[in-house]
């Protein structure tokens, strides 16, 4: 899991939290928000474990606030979920999701001009869709990461999860 910052049209900021599964590289949610706290953390990841059937064995993250926050940090323990922090300054600790928030930024941050929260929150769910679906990636063998689940039958389970 991490944040993206990006702003709207008007100049207000805003923050994505975008949370990623290392193996099969599907984005399993971003949510654009002008605070996200981690409670809200908490919730993302109770939706993602109500659509999966399955919670991640290891979360990766960096030391943000919401991270270890007591909510995300007591979900973890009810959930046995290993909270795996990255060292402070240390973005190489967490690649997947550093690439994949490059790409966020690239083709989706870069090329939209968002007029409110809601505006922003529709166009990123569009990308999420055709990243997930329709744009193949390299890094597993120019498959879509729902191709991929698919052709491995991978089950909802994920092992670790990429939260920044």
């Amino acid at each position: 899991m991490d944040f993206v910052l990006d702003q709207l049209f008007d100049g207000r900021k805003f923050r994505s939290l975008t949370v990623v599964d290392n193996f099969s590289r599907k984005c399993l949610a971003i949510q654009a928000g002008q605070s996200i706290k981690g409670t809200d953390v908490v919730e993302i990841m109770d939706r993602i474990k109500s659509q999966r059937k399955a919670v991640p064995k290891r979360i990766q993250v960096d030391n943000g606030s919401e991270f270890i926050s007591k909510a995300l940090d007591k979900w973890a323990y009810e959930n046995k979920v290993t909270m795996d922090y990255s060292r402070p300054g240390k973005p190489t600790d967490n690649p997947f999701i550093e690439s994949f928030n490059g790409s966020f930024r690239d083709e989706c941050l870069n090329v939209h001009w968002f007029l409110s929260l809601e505006d922003a929150q529709k166009k990123i769910d569009i990308w999420r869709t055709e990243y997930n679906s329709f744009r193949p990636h390299s890094s597993i063998n120019d498959c879509t990461p729902d191709e991929l689940e698919k052709t491995y039958n991978l089950k909802p389970e994920f092992s670790t999860l990429a939260v920044s």
